[in-house]
């Protein structure tokens, strides 16, 4: 059987299997390298896995859709390195499941937050962020601070990370309803803000 562009446009069915070969094969090529790459599998140094009311608050981050509007992903460009500091690079994110780089910005980029505010401020923005910033289109959270964290579904968390290859201990497990303690949603949240980006200086 010969494949000239005639055959292989009239015959649906041999034109999606090329197109899924061509996929598959380009996909391979792209992915599979990365999981050779040592900068992309080891930590940058001083990375450390989230403390469990951190990972509390990247649960609330992902359940309330913020990367939504929110990358975590400043590009090599000189616009963006000036605008929100250092390039993001891949050993920042190893223990991040899932990674939460993305693209959309409706809202700025957060990979670099971590310390640039305080916590009244991130308290006074989550709350409503037109206290602070009179012309944002956020959408104010005023209920994460009437909402305790829950430790048994933090534990929970911790579990399923160290499952994935983040290197919590038993130990780290058995303190997470003393690290809780009674912290609002509120309180997890900013704790994960404040931690963004402070691994690379």
């Amino acid at each position: 059987m010969s494949f000239t562009h005639e055959k292989i446009e009239t015959n649906n069915w041999l034109m999606i299997a090329l197109i899924l070969l061509v996929i598959t094969v380009g996909g391979l090529v792209e992915i599979v390298p990365l999981f050779f790459q040592h900068s992309t599998t080891e930590p940058v140094p001083g990375l450390k896995p989230y403390t469990p009311l951190q990972l509390a608050g990247r649960d609330v981050f992902l359940r309330e859709g913020c990367y939504g509007c929110h990358s975590q992903m400043i590009r090599p460009l000189q616009a963006e390195t000036l605008r929100y500091g250092h390039y993001s690079v891949a050993g920042e994110s190893v223990w991040d499941h899932p990674f939460q780089w993305g693209s959309k910005r409706t809202g700025p980029d957060l990979a670099r937050v971590g310390g640039r505010y305080t916590d009244e401020w991130h308290r006074i923005h989550l709350n409503n962020p037109r206290d602070l910033v009179p012309e944002s289109n956020m959408p104010a959270y005023p209920w994460l601070s009437e909402n305790k964290v829950d430790p048994k579904a933090v534990a929970a968390s911790v579990r399923a990370m160290r499952t994935l290859g983040v290197p919590y201990t038993d130990a780290d497990i058995a303190q997470v309803p003393e690290s809780i303690g009674q912290h609002t949603e509120l309180d997890a949240l900013i704790a994960y803000l404040q931690v963004l980006g402070t691994a690379v200086k």
